[in-house]
């Protein structure tokens, strides 16, 4: 199949797969905030970033090294899962018997033993998921997508909804939700048949490890970008700006939702060009085919971005509950902003795929240290005196640096024509309109219709060129 219609194909399986369970947790925002204080609410964040940091360092990351080998037809499948499997198995025990040193986290009392089950359950529906995903059997990919969001929905409102457990009931749900699907996918996937002692090969293993153990601190040094955050925001008492604490901490964290519309988005493309851009990576044509997905990937989230920040009080009142928590009613002041460091983050993202396809995965390590380090003094510099804006401002510019870092990298390893001027009118566009978003000066309506019309006109040519190509490979 022609790679173009493979990856519209791809892409429109995952859509379907995937729409519906997005928007479903996108609600589960206001579940949160209309059951959950905005101080509670930070410590679930934190619980959620926590286990996000430790699963890559307790399973190796060896989930990533399972899609990238997975897809490569030099390799045998079940040599992939059982190795993958074994690895995933070792780290997973050291994290139980290290899981006492958890109880020196400040917000973990308590929450351990779950903690822990969350990295678990987790870990083993990441691993599940991917090897689907590498034997190409995408519609039961989407279709676990869809009941493990359905299974985390109706366990959210039993848990925190019905019985009012907070904290503890979205530890449960998320537990539940995982473990199913990873149930789910072992058995009608009838992944037992890929497990077997004479499957193991040492060699495996270590080219596996060899592509995985450099994601590591990459998976780590993102999660700290976003962790680092709130933690900031919470903790830092001596700060100059009021705007820190608990409450200011859950506020960022809600305000942080609304942007996944874009990342729900970008999600589900990334899903399908990710195993594109493996399988392309050695084609001929690679430069041409990176350059028009790129362009047009970019143009349609420079558009979706513009329009998130036109209504983006409307985005923040639907999916934010402040009648039982006034506290949350200022999300939308640090939203716009957000938007525009989520969309410089699925830039990384898709850029990071061509270090995936090329096995320079040593290269992304590097390069996301670039935002963790630049994150980590901009936070202690701006939320000293901005509270949450400086972090949702640390936030995009570690974001862009790495974005700049990467830019220039990847093409030296595949190159392809970025239009960088195209992209500067784009984000100078996206900041004048936060600017109103937050301000919301008298004639706000005007200036962000006029602005929304420039976007779509701006950017239509780069994503009707790939469109009629699509058509027309098609």
């Amino acid at each position: 199949m022609d790679k173009y219609k493979k990856l519209a194909a791809d892409t429109l399986i995952f859509a379907i797969g995937s729409f519906g369970s997005k928007i479903l947790m996108l609600f589960l925002t206001r579940l949160y905030t209309h059951n959950i204080s905005s101080g509670d609410n930070s410590t679930k964040s934190l619980l959620e970033q926590t286990a996000t940091f430790l699963i890559p360092i307790a399973t190796l990351s060896i989930a990533d090294a399972v899609l990238r080998y997975g897809l490569d037809r030099d390799y045998k499948k079940k040599e992939i899962y059982t190795s993958a499997c074994l690895v995933e198995a070792a780290g997973l025990l050291a994290t139980v018997l290290l899981s006492p040193l958890l109880n020196f986290l400040p917000y973990a009392h308590g929450y351990v033993l779950l903690l822990v089950a969350y990295i678990i359950a987790s870990a083993f529906r990441q691993l599940n998921s991917q090897f689907v995903r590498s034997r190409n059997m995408l519609k039961l990919f989407a279709l676990d997508g869809i009941l493990a969001t359905l299974s985390l929905f109706v366990f959210n409102v039993i848990f925190i909804s019905v019985l009012h457990l907070g904290v503890l009931g979205f530890m449960l749900s998320a537990i539940l939700s995982d473990f199913c699907s990873a149930v789910f996918l072992f058995i009608v996937a009838k992944l037992w048949k890929f497990l077997g002692r004479r499957y193991i090969n040492p060699e495996v293993i270590k080219t596996m490890l060899r592509f995985s153990i450099p994601m590591i601190p990459t998976a780590i040094l993102w999660t700290i970008t976003e962790f680092s955050d709130r933690v900031f925001v919470r903790y830092m008492t001596n700060a100059h700006s009021p705007d820190v604490g608990a409450a200011a901490a859950g506020v960022y964290d809600a305000a942080s939702k609304v942007p996944h519309l874009i990342s729900m988005v970008s999600t589900i493309f990334f899903q399908a060009w990710n195993m594109s851009a493996i399988t392309a990576s050695k084609s001929k044509d690679k430069s041409d085919f990176y350059e028009k997905i790129f362009s047009a990937y970019q143009s349609m989230i420079f558009v979706g971005a513009a329009f998130m920040i036109a209504f983006v009080k409307l985005l923040c009142n639907i999916l934010i509950d402040s009648s039982t928590d006034p506290s949350y009613a200022r999300a939308f002041e640090f939203t716009p902003i957000l938007i525009i460091g989520v969309l410089t983050m699925t830039l990384n993202q898709f850029l990071s795929s061509i270090y995936t396809a090329t096995q320079k995965t040593t290269h992304s390590f590097w390069t996301s240290l670039v935002a963790a380090g630049s994150n980590l003094i901009l936070n202690a510099v701006l939320i000293y005196q901005w509270g949450v804006q400086g972090a949702v401002i640390a936030t995009f510019i570690s974001y862009f640096l790495c974005y700049i870092v990467r830019i220039i990298d990847t093409r030296k390893l595949i190159y392809f024509y970025v239009n960088h001027i195209h992209f500067a009118c784009n984000m100078i566009v996206l900041f004048v309109m936060s600017i109103g978003a937050i301000t919301e000066p008298f004639f706000v309506v005007p200036m962000q219709a006029c602005f929304l019309i420039f976007m779509v006109w701006f950017n239509f040519a780069d994503i009707m060129q790939t469109v009629k190509k699509l058509l027309k490979r098609s």
